[in-house]
């Protein structure tokens, strides 16, 4: 993307991360990616206590948050280059989602700002093993909806291996539009993934949401989501039943997570079903993006489907059994470790 009201014209620009880029061409033709994912971003402000309300908090942690931002994390900690598309507030919360990027090794040439609009943050209460409520600030409007269409760099979307969307991304305008753009330029390039991702806060209602996702599930060649998440998108929850509505829609792939009761893939003519890997359950918020990261790193390689449904849920379970999620993405040896038998570790942040 160029810098706001930016135009080929224009010269280099800087953005919020103050790297100069070369207007209408970030980062100057650049080799495409393997990973580009466009959409929510943010700070997650997490609780360093756990178990006890936010009125009773005392000390926090600040990471990086956003869902297809953390998959893009979680992709380069699997080794696969990546970059996102999304924006920020022009404000030290925006410099830091730069900083992390960065640190993460994650390209952040597509990362722009919008004066005048903070960067959100998120807030959430840890109580294992599975309530975790989260509050989301995004006002008066979330910069990484404000992403246009005219800005996007069509050539970064086209070349990339895999592009990854969420649903979210669809909820409002100019966003909507700049997600139907790109994948016009995708033209159902595999692998084009959507990530049904529905978080009520962003909708008025289920309704508006299921149209939104049906609307465009022709255009993308992987869809994958929880229980919930798919039956907004269809209107079943019944995850074999889920699964065959997406395929009719349009996608190649559907990957319904049902948590305690494992993922269930499904193509045309396959359909493999995984156990869960056991965990205990620190923070259960970024396990579906590590889940995220390492499905991208499987179909990359070009795994069968259930080896490549195994390394995701076991990338998942680690995450879960840490408190962070951008900093508790999982290496593929840590990964593999949990595969072959060990249990899933905590990171360092947890303290533990």
């Amino acid at each position: 993307m160029t810098a706001p009201g930016g135009s080929a014209e224009a010269g280099n620009r800087t953005g919020a991360g103050g790297r100069e880029q070369e207007a209408g061409r970030p980062g100057g033709g650049a080799v495409p990616v393997e990973v580009l994912t466009i959409g929510r971003v943010g700070v997650d402000v997490y609780p360093l206590q756990v178990g006890v309300s936010l009125r009773e908090v005392e000390t926090f942690g600040k990471y990086l948050g956003g869902s297809p931002t953390n998959v893009a994390v979680a992709a380069a900690r699997l080794g696969r280059s990546s970059a996102v598309i999304t924006r920020t507030g022009a404000d030290p919360f925006g410099a830091f989602v730069h900083d992390a990027l960065r640190a993460y090794g994650v390209d952040d040439r597509h990362v722009t700002a919008v004066p005048g609009l903070p960067t959100p943050v998120t807030f959430c209460e840890i109580r294992p093993p599975d309530d975790f409520p989260l509050y989301f600030y995004r006002y008066p409007k979330a910069p990484d909806l404000e992403i246009l269409p005219e800005e996007l760099d069509l050539a970064a979307v086209a070349g990339a291996q895999l592009f990854w969307a969420t649903a979210t991304g669809l909820s409002a305008e100019p966003s909507r539009s700049a997600h139907l753009a790109a994948w016009r330029a995708r033209g159902r390039a595999p692998y084009t993934v959507l990530d049904l991702d529905y978080r009520p806060a962003f909708w008025p209602d289920e309704r508006a949401a299921r149209e939104r996702v049906r609307a465009v599930l022709g255009q993308v060649t992987v869809a994958v989501g929880n229980a919930e998440e798919a039956e907004v998108a269809t209107g079943t929850r019944e995850p074999h039943r889920a699964a065959l509505a997406l395929l009719e829609a349009g996608a190649e792939l559907a990957v319904v997570k049902r948590g305690p009761d494992g993922v269930l893939g499904m193509t045309a003519g396959e359909t493999v079903e995984v156990p869960p890997v056991a965990v205990e359950v620190v923070n259960g918020l970024g396990a579906g993006d590590a889940f995220g990261g390492a499905l991208c790193h499987g179909l990359l390689a070009g795994w069968p489907l259930e080896r490549t449904l195994r390394f995701a849920n076991a990338a998942g379970a680690i995450v879960a059994g840490r408190l962070a999620c951008a900093p508790a993405m999982p290496t593929v040896d840590e990964v593999l470790a949990v595969l072959g038998g060990g249990r899933p570790d905590r990171g360092p942040e947890d303290g533990r």
